[in-house]
């Protein structure tokens, strides 16, 4: 079918209660992917969906619906793993190992993130996420607490859903004015405090991640108290793992006790259903056992695994054992924010494994990695009963794309849902999420520069 010509609708203003008419495809909670091409969402006075479907079913609501066909409203995406400070040095650094890349670019830089760069940064970071249409960022901040509770002031100010954690490092770090003795002491103090303020606010909108970096800045004392912190308080414990093999000899070398990478965490008691882990590019059979049974979760991020040559993480047989895995951008590993890029990058690199024999089985279609970017993100969280899918009772955490900036052919849209999501996924475009909300608010962001 072909576009008709629409006058970007004034979004911002926006507020719930509210109406839209649009097409709508959304992964579903119970499994399958839900498409309605004319499509009618409703949005109650506290933000939650209470109807999802064919426009036609609602005449009433319908007609005074706010229209924007032939946009595409999706669920808000979720980008498990990036890094708020590192958004300026975002495509520096390709091909270089995780070791040299964090010497030479991110150190430095993070080293300089304090409350006055987070102040200037972090607004600009959440419309750049909103604009990106992610709905809910999971990052790591810097090791200074007065640049967290600015990043998480930014977030409460702009409506972005976050989880943000202080990062904590005590075998080796980039923060010259603390006495080495007593940073295992003040990093867990501060953890604790930003907690205490942070973790829960705004309805749950506002969480906390506690974020040891990874085992190789952090003593085996560090990664156990910091897992006992998250136990504690009922926060996220978010760190780093087996994203390449220089990292992983080093850790190796660092505990020399432990059986593997995977061990060394499940030692500090890490492990489990609010730990997210970001890379397990090359994992061993035995890791990925203990990764399902421990109930964790992974943010694959095959961006950044590309662009700093990591390696290619063999999804599928991830998938096949139970894994849990949503995605993330990596930024600044990976060079932008995107999900949808993350979606295609993440399908060349399987395609790639099963044209040199190192794959089996069907390939993931768009379908699969729209569930993956959405409701596998939200999982991960434990928050899938309030978002990550378009179903009524859930939160409205919802994008609006404009398939006309993915469109091969000027003026033609895509009938099939599938061949649809595949244009998303393969010809995005930095322009087309033209509008995101979380709980029905409109987020600053998208639109911009339309």
């Amino acid at each position: 079918m072909l576009a008709s010509a629409l006058v970007t609708p004034e979004l911002p203003s926006l507020r719930p209660p509210f109406a839209l008419r649009a097409r709508v495809l959304t992964p579903l909670a119970a499994g399958g992917t839900y498409h309605e091409p004319d499509g009618l969402l409703l949005v109650d006075a506290a933000g939650r969906l209470t109807f999802v479907g064919a426009a036609g079913d609602r005449p009433a609501e319908a007609a005074t619906a706010l229209d924007l066909r032939p946009w595409v409203v999706l669920p808000g995406l979720i980008d498990l793993h990036a890094h708020l400070p590192q958004l300026p040095n975002a495509g520096l650094g390709a091909g270089l190992d995780v070791l040299t890349w964090l010497d030479r670019y991110i150190f430095p830089l993070e080293r300089g993130f304090d409350e006055a760069a987070a102040e200037r940064l972090a607004p600009i970071a959440w419309r750049a996420f909103a604009a990106a249409g992610t709905t809910t960022a999971v990052v790591h901040g810097a090791v200074y607490e007065a640049s967290l509770d600015a990043a998480f002031q930014a977030a409460a100010a702009h409506g972005i859903r976050a989880v943000i954690g202080k990062v904590m490092m005590d075998r080796l770090t980039y923060d010259p004015t603390i006495e080495p003795a007593t940073i295992l002491e003040r990093s867990l103090r501060e953890s604790s405090d930003l907690i205490a303020r942070w973790h829960g606010r705004d309805g749950g909108r506002l969480r906390y991640a506690v974020t040891p970096r990874f085992a190789v800045s952090c003593t085996a004392e560090m990664l156990r108290e910091s897992a006992a912190l998250a136990d504690s308080t009922g926060a996220y414990w978010q760190t780093h793992l087996s994203e390449d093999r220089g990292e992983i000899a080093e850790v190796a070398r660092l505990f020399p006790d432990a059986l593997d990478y995977v061990d060394v965490y499940e030692r500090a008691g890490g492990l489990g259903v609010r730990t997210i882990l970001a890379h397990a590019v090359h994992l061993s059979d035995r890791e990925l056992g203990r990764l399902v049974a421990t109930g964790s979760h992974v943010a694959h991020c095959p961006v950044s695994n590309l662009f700093l040559a990591s390696g290619v993480m063999p999804l599928a047989r991830y998938l096949e054992a139970g894994l849990s895995v949503g995605l993330g951008s990596d930024v600044a590993g990976g060079p932008e924010l995107s999900i949808f890029t993350a979606m295609r990058v993440g399908f060349y690199a399987q395609n790639a494994m099963r044209v040199a024999g190192l794959a089996s089985g069907p390939a993931l279609g768009p379908f699969d990695w729209l569930r993956l970017g959405t409701l596998g993100g939200a999982q991960a969280l434990g928050i899938d009963d309030l978002v990550g899918s378009l179903e009524p009772g859930k939160e409205a955490d919802l994008i609006a794309v404009d398939p006309a900036f993915v469109a091969s052919v000027p003026g033609s849209i895509d009938d099939d849902p599938e061949d649809l999501m595949s244009r998303l996924m393969f010809r995005a475009h930095p322009d087309m999420v033209r509008a995101a909300w979380v709980r029905g608010r409109a987020l600053e962001g998208p639109g911009a520069r339309g």
